[in-house]
């Protein structure tokens, strides 16, 4: 089975919910309600620079991605930076993770952003596997400051 990969439209909110729960949950974290209502809502403002890129197996959503696009100082163009990659556990290893992954590429070119980057845990070897195979890490060490 293909995954077919297409732009999110409103009626996934449910699923896509679903699915945002269980990344949640893989990744050990919360995020307070009116944060997902809130990403929710920025998918579909045409004034936010959030995207979602969303996969189907016979019609039902299995994974999705969610980016962003901004400029940059060290650029002409956009940057496109890559949020947030799920699968659904059991849709994995049917090759949904570089479907969503190529779409990505390819719409990065097709609107003439400059770069795509991402980051993931050390620890999600499996997530690593895949992003290794399109190019190694750059070295950089990320740092965060919360308020």
């Amino acid at each position: 089975m293909t995954a077919t990969i297409r732009d999110a439209r409103p009626e996934d909110e449910a699923r896509w919910r679903e699915l945002w729960a269980a990344y949640l949950t893989f990744y050990d974290v919360t995020v307070d309600a009116d944060i997902t209502d809130q990403t929710w809502r920025r998918i579909f403002d045409p004034g936010s620079a959030i995207g979602m890129r969303v996969a189907e197996i016979d019609g039902r959503m299995v994974g999705f991605a969610l980016f962003l696009t901004h400029e940059g100082t060290w650029i002409r163009g956009r940057d496109c930076y890559l949020e947030d990659l799920f699968v659904d556990p059991d849709a994995r290893g049917r090759g949904v993770g570089r479907a969503l992954m190529d779409d990505l590429v390819a719409l990065c070119r097709a609107k003439g952003w400059s770069r795509l980057y991402w980051h993931t845990s050390e620890k999600n070897k499996t997530a690593r596997a895949l992003y290794d195979s399109y190019v190694e890490s750059d070295g950089h060490i990320r740092y965060r400051i919360s308020f």
